[in-house]
């Protein structure tokens, strides 16, 4: 058995390298049709025109459905590991679902909003990818400080804390630099600007603010890297009950297990 086919460690692994080459081959695609500068353009220019564009809709809504189900077993596993009796750890855990539900959500907002056509859209699914995806982060964070030693280790923590100060200080970064390269653009129409020029009013702000998405994505798959150890110890189970033994007019049901849970895992 290979180490991805452990338990359930494909669907984080999946997503990480799902996402990862929907950004490298939308940007491949769209620097070689001269779509983009190929020195760090915005990861959404890369999929703004055609062919490119449909492509990266696509793989992105498939990165959204990984997403959600990431997060969703990952929530099951913390339900099952955590006692009833700790409140804190379940309303946060239920929390962070709700928050990586609405951050896979965004990336389908981006997926078919682009910058070029109804940019405010575009903008709010990038808001609610990034913005609130890296809420999802900090309580995930906060519920790796809680359940440790006794259900993983300090490494794991520290782990998922560097990432979520790298993804906060790539967001900080990448506000403010957008902000400047806005205020030293005024009357034009930078979310249609694909072409930059070395020297022109911005290009410095600009190349700031691609830098840091870039690195924002980058470490936001990232995060989910740190689940596979955890995933390589679920597995998922059903049980057949065959109601009838003739196959005319029988019916078959597959449900989960009486005595234990869908989705359990130990740490």
């Amino acid at each position: 058995m290979w180490w991805f086919q452990e338990g359930l460690c494909i669907l984080p692994v999946a997503l990480v390298v799902w996402t990862a080459a929907t950004f490298i081959f939308a940007y491949i695609t769209a620097v070689i049709l001269q779509h983009v500068d190929p020195f760090v353009p915005y990861i959404s220019d890369t999929g703004t025109l055609p062919p490119e564009r449909c492509v990266f809709g696509i793989m992105l809504n498939v990165s959204a459905f990984l997403g959600i189900a990431t997060m969703y077993v990952r929530y099951k596993q913390v339900q099952a590991l955590t006692d009833h009796a700790e409140k804190r750890l379940l309303q946060l855990n239920f929390v962070g679902l709700v928050l990586g539900t609405i951050s896979s959500f965004g990336m389908c907002v981006v997926a078919n909003f682009q910058k070029t056509t109804l940019f405010s859209m575009h903008l709010v699914g990038a808001a609610l990818t990034f913005g609130v995806g890296a809420l999802y982060i900090v309580a995930q964070t906060l519920l790796s400080f809680w359940m440790q030693p006794h259900i993983h280790s300090k490494r794991v923590f520290v782990t998922r804390l560097a990432l979520g100060l790298w993804t906060l200080i790539s967001i900080i970064s990448m506000f403010i630099s957008s902000v400047i390269m806005y205020s030293s653009l005024p009357g034009v129409e930078v979310s249609k600007k694909l072409h930059w020029d070395p020297g022109e009013p911005g290009y410095t702000a600009h190349m700031v603010s691609t830098a840091s998405e870039w690195c924002l994505a980058f470490s936001f798959i990232s995060f989910f890297l740190t689940y596979i150890k955890d995933f390589k110890k679920i597995k998922l189970r059903a049980e057949v009950d065959l109601q009838s033994i003739h196959l005319h007019n029988s019916t078959y049901y597959i449900l989960p297990g009486e005595t234990s849970p869908l989705l359990a895992g130990s740490i």
